[in-house]
């Protein structure tokens, strides 16, 4: 999961320059990449909430200790609550598109032609993917069982699972 997280901030950087986005808050984006899927970490998980939203609470108190003013932090939470949903408009969020177009890509293989595949392959070979298929596929299953009012049940309702093992990126690994 570690490969994972820093794998998505380096696609959404990539993205960002492919796309030609501006006004982009970087830290922001890092931040979020780096603890979008720490709710499914037994240490976070949350009885109730999704994995993104108590990742999402993760980031607010860590960035509120870091000196971060309530708006942006806040901002953290809404980033990794978005990047699970089904497409983030651009305009409405940056940060938020970039951070679901790169964990489209590296969970369910979305777009993998976007992205030079020199970069493609400079990435997988300094952050491999190891097990990702296996424990994404596992945790996913287990929070939308235990939380089926969550995204967590549409992403495996809609074949997850199935996305990750056929995965271009897994052949590139």
């Amino acid at each position: 999961m570690r490969n994972h997280v820093i794998r998505s901030w380096l696609w959404a950087e990539a993205f960002a320059v492919v796309e030609d986005r501006r006004d982009i808050d970087h830290e922001l984006l890092y931040v979020s990449a780096l603890l979008h899927d720490i709710g499914m970490a037994p240490a976070f998980d949350n009885v109730a909430l999704s994995y993104e939203e108590a990742g999402g609470h993760v980031a607010v108190a860590l960035t509120t200790g870091a000196g971060w003013q309530a708006e942006r932090s806040r901002r953290a939470l809404e980033v990794i609550v978005r990047h699970n949903w089904p497409a983030v408009d651009p305009t409405l969020d940056v940060e938020g598109y970039l951070l679901e177009v790169s964990t489209a890509l590296d969970i369910s293989g979305a777009r993998p032609e976007a992205l030079p595949k020199d970069l493609v392959q400079e990435v997988l070979a300094e952050f491999p993917r190891l097990q990702l298929a296996q424990e994404f596929g596992r945790d996913v299953v287990d929070q939308a069982d235990r939380k089926p009012h969550t995204a967590a049940r549409r992403l495996v309702d809609g074949g997850v699972v199935a996305k990750l093992q056929s995965n271009p990126l897994e052949q590139s690994n």
